[in-house]
């Protein structure tokens, strides 16, 4: 077997059993655990485990990826809502805001008080209708439509980006890491959620505690650019004083 071919059934492994280890796949393919180890760091790299002591994990984001919008909505969905009312009241504080795509974000956005005008600009097709009864002015980016995101993406969603400044941003990502910063699976929505960044002078991250420690294909944002970062319980003191040291809110 070539290594092109083991990287390759490893993957499909680890895709099934959610957890691998280096001690038996070195059995199985016959390879010493060496060579395991660097094929599972291979893996890491492309973001589709996440390497743990003695083996390695299929990431969170990997579970999800090419699930319809209307399905990942359901997955975590108490988290989701708990994270949106956590940032309620901040977020009625802002007048113009800068929403992506994600079906935690679309929980966020269901939130705001429409009673002083406020505007709205996201590449979502799914806030069109979920914000139709506010009264809000909604700004669609337009773009390509992606049938499984129901996002709007490519060159026209990035040129119409660029024409507005706003307060605050609002996104999410798959992946959450000290060293590698946030991380997406989609290098097509993570370009859009970068030239968002751009435009918005605060940055708000919504993500929940399944994704601290995880590890994506695309990197997105570094921590300095990162204004409030909410999630649904507690992280461990090492992300409360990373959190501290990098001057972003932390909110649970």
């Amino acid at each position: 077997m070539t290594a092109k071919d083991r990287l390759q059934s490893i993957k499909k492994i680890v895709e099934l059993e959610k957890k691998v280890l280096v001690s038996e796949l070195s059995k199985k393919f016959e390879v010493t655990e060496e060579t395991i180890r660097r094929d599972l760091e291979k893996l890491e790299k492309k973001g589709i485990v996440t390497r743990i002591f003695g083996g390695a994990m299929l990431n969170v984001a990997n579970q999800y990826e090419g699930i319809h919008y209307y399905k990942r909505a359901t997955i975590h969905l108490e988290e989701k809502r708990k994270m949106a009312k956590i940032f309620k009241d901040i977020l009625n504080q802002k007048r113009t805001i800068l929403a992506d795509s994600s079906t935690t974000v679309m929980e966020v956005m269901k939130l705001l008080d429409d009673s002083i005008q406020r505007c709205v600009v996201t590449n979502s097709a799914v806030a069109l209708q979920e914000l139709a009864n506010k009264d809000l002015i909604i700004n669609s980016t337009g773009g390509t439509f992606n049938k499984n995101t129901l996002s709007l993406q490519g060159k026209i969603t990035k040129d119409t980006i660029k024409r507005f400044n706003v307060d605050i941003l609002l996104i999410s990502c798959k992946g959450i890491c000290m060293e590698k910063g946030i991380m997406d699976s989609n290098e097509v929505e993570a370009e859009v959620k970068q030239e968002m960044g751009k435009q918005a002078q605060e940055i708000a991250l919504f993500v929940d505690h399944t994704k601290f420690n995880k590890t994506a294909l695309v990197h997105m944002y570094d921590w300095d650019e990162i204004d409030y970062l909410i999630t649904d319980e507690k992280p461990d003191e090492k992300w409360i004083e990373f959190c501290n040291e990098h001057k972003i809110k932390l909110m649970y």
